[in-house]
């Protein structure tokens, strides 16, 4: 699926008002087909599955939807339309067409596209609606950040038709969550956060909220994922369900059989508007964590550690001789460069480590990375296990504050791409004065330049470029393009594959290069340093800031 068909699918769930909806049913005959089993010698066999799940009656939802219902609003935003573009479905319609009240649909950046412009702009005042839960029985509700975001006012309504004012506490755009505040009269029913992490593929969830505006609707399914990336963030890790998700269901909650929330619904994969069986809920672990600093501080602090990393490639983890993990493929967050003065460089951590996990807890990819360390209170230690050289090391950093940071962010994810057949030639400088006065580069910075790269060769495709420069071959520096040369041709015969650390457009990364068996490397000692190497690309890796 291209990016622009994923641009025209994703979108937010916040419901606007909308004239009164006529309800048609329709009724849909099915024909009961009866057949009979034919056993086999193959179905016979020893070996065959025998499933025994479908015996089991399917759930009543019945006594479980009673009892969570009231702790389930229906949140009322107004807002100002200014002529500007807002994300989400707010403005006039409901992302279903005209039908819906006269609204036209308008492109809006992935991945939730569809920003709903009223046809009479003049600083009107709209009304834009949504779901949420209460948490405490003194008024504290939770919501998507969507549901409220630029609104004048917001209002509650409770299951019984009561109508509340309501207080934005504090927001998180980063995880698209909200906490409101309301004083009831008397205490509220509520409903307590469950432990997302134990929610597994296949379970049964309901959904409640307030879809097209109708209040109080209840819908059921299954889990289809967990760990969802849909690109909206970086702290994507959504949990997938098929329960009929809706516009308006924004900020509702995701409930167990054992009345748990498990999740906040806030997306869904659509090219109408209406669920297609493909719903996103932001997971309850996360939710408590950016609920109690909101309640707390009325905005969220993220920790820090201070490493661009990017994913491992087959052939970058074969150039950096990483051990398969349990005969699986070697998994975990490559760090591609360290800022300085940051806790990563504190406690050594160096470009070429793999960090694989973080207090104990599995890192798989930079996006792992980038959620478990936003997660550390800053000021608190952490301890950080990662490979260097093909062995594990431990050390304990204290996780800083990501709203103090540098440039760089933690977990910054980038994707391993393939490169084609054939040698390539890459044809080297030194990085003398004038060149690095060119290419804006400090002091700092040491290596060696790409003067050229053929066109349409390997490293091409791999992503080299003039003006590109090789500060590191695998762990090793280098700042002449001899020292390149030697660190290219002694990689190539310990293991094959080689690692080059490079500095492309402002950003470090790791490109991995497979010399084939018909090509070799050569120095060339002329005036200007020139070194030339080839090989076959086996994956590049691009890192950027998430």
């Amino acid at each position: 699926m291209t990016d622009a068909t994923q641009t025209s699918l994703f979108r937010r769930l916040r419901q606007a008002r909308a004239p009164r909806l006529a309800l048609s049913a329709v009724l849909i005959a099915g024909t009961a087909l009866g057949g009979v089993a034919i056993e086999t010698g193959r179905a016979q066999a020893q070996n065959a599955i025998q499933p025994s799940g479908m015996a089991q009656k399917l759930p009543d939802f019945v006594d479980l939807a009673k009892q969570v219902r009231p702790a389930v609003v229906s949140i009322t935003s107004m807002i100002k339309d200014d002529g500007s573009e807002e994300d989400g479905d707010g403005g006039q319609g409901g992302g279903m067409g005209g039908g819906m009240g006269g609204g036209q649909q308008m492109p809006f950046p992935f991945p939730f596209p569809f920003q709903m412009q009223p046809q009479n702009r003049g600083g009107r005042t709209v009304e834009a609606r949504g779901s949420g839960f209460i948490i405490s029985a003194d008024g504290f509700i939770v919501t998507n950040n969507h549901v409220v975001k630029n609104a004048t006012s917001v209002s509650v309504t409770l299951d019984d038709g009561t109508v509340l004012k309501a207080r934005v506490i504090g927001h998180d755009s980063g995880t698209d969550l909200a906490l409101l505040k309301v004083k009831p009269s008397s205490k509220l029913s509520f409903i307590g956060l469950g432990e997302s992490d134990d929610v597994q593929p296949g379970q049964w969830v309901i959904a409640v909220g307030n879809p097209f505006g109708l209040g109080g609707s209840v819908t059921a399914g299954i889990v289809s994922a967990r760990g969802r990336d849909i690109g909206d963030g970086p702290y994507d890790s959504f949990i997938q369900v098929d329960a009929p998700i809706n516009r308006g269901n924004s900020g509702g909650p995701l409930i167990t059989q054992d009345g748990k929330v498990v999740g906040v619904n806030t997306a869904i994969l659509s090219p109408s508007g209406g669920s297609i069986g493909i719903g996103f809920a932001i997971p309850s672990d996360v939710v408590k964590s950016v609920v109690a600093q909101l309640e707390k501080t009325g905005h969220v602090t993220r920790g820090y550690l201070g490493v661009t990393a990017q994913e491992i490639t087959p052939g970058m983890a074969k150039a950096l001789s990483l051990p398969n993990q349990n005969g699986a493929p070697a998994t975990g967050a490559l760090v591609a460069s360290v800022s300085d003065g940051s806790p990563a460089e504190k406690i050594g951590l160096k470009p070429g480590d793999v960090i694989i996990a973080l207090n104990g807890q599995k890192i798989a990819t930079p996006r792992d990375l980038a959620i478990k360390v936003s997660g550390v209170v800053p000021d608190s230690k952490a301890t950080v296990t990662y490979l260097r050289n093909g062995s594990s090391q431990t050390a304990t950093a204290t996780i800083a504050n990501l709203s103090k940071r540098g440039d760089s962010q933690d977990g910054s994810t980038g994707n391993g791409g393939g490169g084609g057949g054939g040698s390539i030639g890459v044809s080297l400088s030194s990085l003398t004065p004038d060149l690095r006065q060119q290419l804006g580069l400090d002091d700092g910075v040491k290596g060696v330049v790409v003067r050229q790269v053929k066109p349409g060769s390997a490293a091409d495709q791999a992503g080299l470029g003039t003006g590109d420069v090789i500060v590191g071959v695998g762990n090793q520096s280098v700042t002449t393009p001899h020292e390149a040369v030697d660190a290219v041709h002694a990689a190539i015969k310990n293991g094959g594959t080689v690692a080059l650390r490079v500095l492309h457009q402002g950003q470090m990364l790791f490109v991995a290069i497979t010399p084939d068996s018909s090509s070799s490397g050569s120095g060339d000692n002329g005036d200007d340093g020139n070194g030339d190497s080839g090989g076959n690309s086996s994956g590049n890796g691009d890192s950027q800031p998430g």
